[in-house]
């Protein structure tokens, strides 16, 4: 038995000794070996050469190429890591330089280029489509860039010479930057106005390739991407029911580590966790005999027959990303979300050109996004739901976000059958919170908006406890919600109900307890659901500078350390009426909110609202 553990440690010490690292640079040769001193020159050829417990060190420089690697890792202490060199930048780019505009007398450029340039896809001839995408007129995956702005396509030649009037959030004077492209047998040819500027003494890039980093093989777990500049692919509309590919994409596969990486200025998606093709691929559109809600029941059956648990998928972590400039979503994934942590990001500008829509829309949006855990994160600036968690976010937790300015909702949560957790989040958009759900504990928020609620028919699955197995499928009988020691203040939004107003008529009941009512926010009629002050009305206001992000108020927040509540537990909070689940943690142990936004324990008799303690009257810095 010694002589077997002895050689069990030697076997260790020389697996970790054969760990290897390769350099990359674009001073280096893919003929080389990938040492320090002779580095290689794609981070692609490196991911040909990487086993599992290899790092992948990258330098200076710019990368143009789309990284597809070759392994996996095999379990969290031996994964394979990309990462930039300490103090470096380096940057992943799915598109292209393009020089030698032309220039005619009406002050369009133009360009013409062999379809060759674009490899074996070529985005300005490949239409933006799928299921819930929609749009009046025909746009496609390619983009042009100015010094890193992405201009606006425009349907016609003509509105090239004479743009129209783009009236969106980030640029609401409208823009006159706009392209057109036509592509026949051989050519692709791009018109551009680029107003007052000469393009050829900028940097102007064009999109070429779909994603930056993406397996094209399912089941390479444990990946590790850290410190990249990752920008400018033709990514492709990702429906629930379609394989979802964004810039980063971690396919079919567990445990991902994505981290400390700046995305931005995707078509359609920044990160997605996402599905794969086989179990269907925009169904809704290429298969008219269902309706969408029918195929997404049958892609999850699909998904279930081809390993989708939390042995084989998700359970990765997003953390502490610069995420901006994504058309549709900046974090987005169906059912390859489960069992996730999304923490410490900053998303913003997200779908405000606003030239398409789509019900797949917003910061975050995931399906099925079981057991996963979405806290810490700074979102805002979104053309439409801040947070959406469409279909069975059981066992989900949203937590101590910052969300605002956000042109719909801050958080949408749809046909889920919950248990589901929200707390000590700041939502302080105009409307905050829409839900067609059962079974959530909404707990220490503050509301500075509408909540939004619907009925909804549409079947959707409910699972056994922290698993993907179906226990059973079941319309949204709205209603077994908790609403506790929330803070609900009011915008200056016109014919909309604050505080719980809209919940007087459900199918199930809902218990409100311990809640803050402030000026025109209202609990539902005719109960007693914690305190209604009037005269209290704190207009909230966030101010963003240099050293941080500081909430601001016209009167004292202290005042709300006046209203203290129960504490909210496991036994609180009870089991939900149709799944029969306990709202607990992610291990199954019992539940209970022992902490603030900032981290703060709570005392025994603890304050509404996100903080525990108010550290000053009119101006809190929360990021």
């Amino acid at each position: 038995m010694k002589k077997y553990l002895l050689s069990a440690a030697c076997l260790l010490a020389t697996a970790s000794l054969s760990a290897k690292e390769y350099h990359v640079s674009p001073s280096g040769s893919d003929a080389a070996d990938g040492s320090a001193a002779h580095p290689f020159r794609t981070i692609n050829w490196a991911a040909q050469q990487a086993l599992p417990g290899d790092t992948v060190t990258v330098h200076n420089g710019v990368y143009r190429e789309w990284v597809d690697p070759l392994n996996g890792g095999e379990r969290d202490g031996k994964r394979i890591l990309y990462r930039v060199a300490d103090g470096e930048k380096a940057e992943l780019k799915g598109s292209e330089i393009v020089t030698g505009w032309k220039r005619d007398k009406k002050g369009v450029w133009k360009v013409v280029l062999p379809n060759s340039f674009f490899g074996t896809n070529n985005p300005f001839n490949e239409k933006l489509a799928g299921d819930w995408l929609w749009s009046e007129h025909v746009y496609h995956t390619g983009d042009i860039y100015l010094n890193d702005v992405s201009l606006y396509e425009t349907t016609s030649l003509e509105k090239v010479y004479s743009p129209d009037t783009l009236r969106t959030l980030r640029d609401p004077e409208g823009s006159t930057q706009v392209w057109f492209a036509t592509v026949d047998a051989e050519h692709t040819t791009l018109y551009a106005n680029f107003g007052s500027i000469d393009p050829n003494k900028q940097r102007v890039e064009v999109s070429v390739r779909p994603t930056c980093f993406y397996p094209t093989r399912e089941g390479l777990d444990y990946i590790t991407l850290r410190g990249f500049h990752i920008s400018q692919a033709a990514t492709r509309w990702a429906a629930p029911t379609a394989e979802q590919v964004g810039m980063v994409s971690t396919h079919w596969c567990k445990g991902w580590i994505i981290e400390n990486n700046v995305i931005k200025n995707s078509r359609s998606n920044g990160i997605t966790l996402g599905k794969e093709r086989s179990s269907g691929h925009n169904l809704e559109c290429n298969d008219k005999r269902l309706d969408g809600t029918l195929h997404y029941i049958e892609v999850i059956f699909n998904v279930l027959r081809t390993g989708w648990n939390k042995d084989n998928v998700g359970s990765h972590i997003v953390r502490n990303n610069i995420i901006s400039d994504c058309e549709q979503t900046g974090i987005c994934g169906s059912m390859g979300g489960a069992f996730c942590e999304i923490y410490g990001n900053h998303i913003y500008n997200i779908l405000v050109k606003q030239q398409f829509g789509g019900a797949e829309m917003a910061g975050i949006k995931l399906h099925g996004a079981i057991d996963t855990y979405i806290h810490h994160n700074w979102i805002h600036m979104t053309g439409n739901f801040g947070i959406w968690l469409d279909w069975m976010a059981q066992g989900a937790r949203v937590s101590s976000n910052l969300i605002y300015d956000n042109l719909t909702q801050d958080l949408f949560c749809e046909v889920d059958h919950g248990p589901y957790i929200v707390d000590n989040n700041f939502f302080l958009s105009r409307s905050s919170f829409a839900e067609n759900t059962d079974g959530c504990a909404f707990l220490h928020n503050v509301v500075a908006g509408d909540i939004w609620r619907r009925n909804d028919g549409r079947y959707t699955p409910y699972h056994l406890g922290h698993s993907t197995e179906v226990k059973g499928i079941c319309t949204i009988e709205e209603g077994d919600h908790r609403f506790f020691n929330n803070i609900f203040l009011h915008s200056d939004k016109k014919d909309a109900l604050f505080g719980l107003a809209d919940f007087g008529e459900v199918k199930r009941p809902i218990v409100a307890e311990d809640n803050l009512f402030c000026g025109k926010a209202e609990p539902v009629k005719g109960k007693q659901q914690g305190w209604v002050v009037k005269e209290v009305s704190p207009t909230l206001r966030i101010e963003e500078t240099p050293d941080g992000v500081y909430l601001c108020s016209d009167e004292d927040l202290r005042q709300v350390l006046n209203y203290r509540c129960k504490p909210v537990d496991s036994e609180r909070l009870g089991i939900t009426q149709l799944s029969g689940l306990p709202f607990e943690n992610f291990d199954g142990t019992p539940f209970r909110l022992t902490k603030d936004y900032f981290g703060n324990e709570r005392s025994s008799q603890p304050v509404v609202g996100p903080m525990e303690k108010v550290p000053a009257a009119h101006r809190i810095k929360v990021w």
